[in-house]
């Protein structure tokens, strides 16, 4: 992971050439992409970009847009779950049957959705994210809640009088912390994974901006002269998803002592 979150950060010297370049020389006598070479070191693609350079500029785009999706999902699912857990009555209603609304539908048919009535950009792909993945911490969230308002601690704190904004704040949002850190790591793959859906299906970053997703759409029809343009990409989003996962599950053994073996 610390390998990627390199490359992404050193993009613009890692890469070669211009990822939206179009070579002349990049594609054989019957326009068909090329192998790899000195020259082109994955080949090249079906207008004649360095696949490599859009491999390496790719990793950024799906690494900035997962991120950030991940800390905008973690940021309403806590604050949505924490508030419903902790106030309880009408707001807890309100809160929890909207959550069970936006769980309703599937997250990939509500993405689309809503990346169809708005302009498909980085930041509206960002914010689709956000807002359909939020949900599955503010459940998490809310049951933590629950537990934890019940604890000597927070009746000591209300019995004391100081106000509710200060006790989220102060005594019931640091017990959530390592709940917290271990969903940001698995939301990230999981939110590189819906950028990549959304790209492929045409809805997501859109074209010249290299993006996994996008380079196995438009590769898919050379799968069989030229593997690679499916086959690199699917592996760099396997490498991210795998990598994630798996910091994500070893954060929650180290931060949950009952997680141990």
């Amino acid at each position: 992971m610390l390998v990627l979150l390199g490359v992404t950060a050193l993009a613009p010297y890692l890469s070669r050439y211009d990822p939206a370049f179009q070579f002349r020389e990049g594609l054989s006598e019957f326009g068909e992409p090329l192998p790899s070479s000195s020259t082109f070191w994955l080949g090249t693609d079906q207008l004649g970009r360095d696949v490599y350079s859009r491999l390496v500029w790719g990793a950024r785009i799906s690494f900035t847009i997962g991120i950030t999706g991940s800390l905008l999902a973690v940021a309403i699912g806590l604050i949505v779950g924490a508030i419903a857990g902790f106030l309880g009555g009408w707001v807890e209603r309100v809160l929890m049957r909207t959550t069970d609304v936006v769980m309703a539908f599937p997250t990939i048919l509500l993405a689309a959705a809503m990346v169809a009535v708005l302009r498909p950009t980085p930041v509206t792909v960002i914010l689709v994210i956000g807002l359909v993945r939020w949900t599955y911490l503010g459940r998490i969230v809310y049951g933590e809640v629950l537990s934890i308002k019940e604890r000597d601690f927070i009746l000591a704190a209300e019995s004391l009088g100081i106000p509710t904004r200060r006790i989220l704040s102060r005594h019931v949002l640091p017990q959530l912390l390592s709940v917290v850190v271990v969903y940001i790591t698995l939301g990230v793959s999981t939110a590189v994974m819906l950028e990549s859906a959304l790209s492929f299906l045409g809805i997501g970053v859109q074209p010249p901006t290299p993006s996994w997703g996008s380079m196995i759409s438009t590769g898919q029809s050379y799968y069989r002269t030229a593997t690679g343009l499916v086959v690199y990409p699917g592996l760099a989003i396997m490498i991210t998803v795998l990598a994630f996962n798996l910091l994500g599950d070893g954060l929650r053994d180290a931060l949950d002592p009952t997680q141990r073996r």
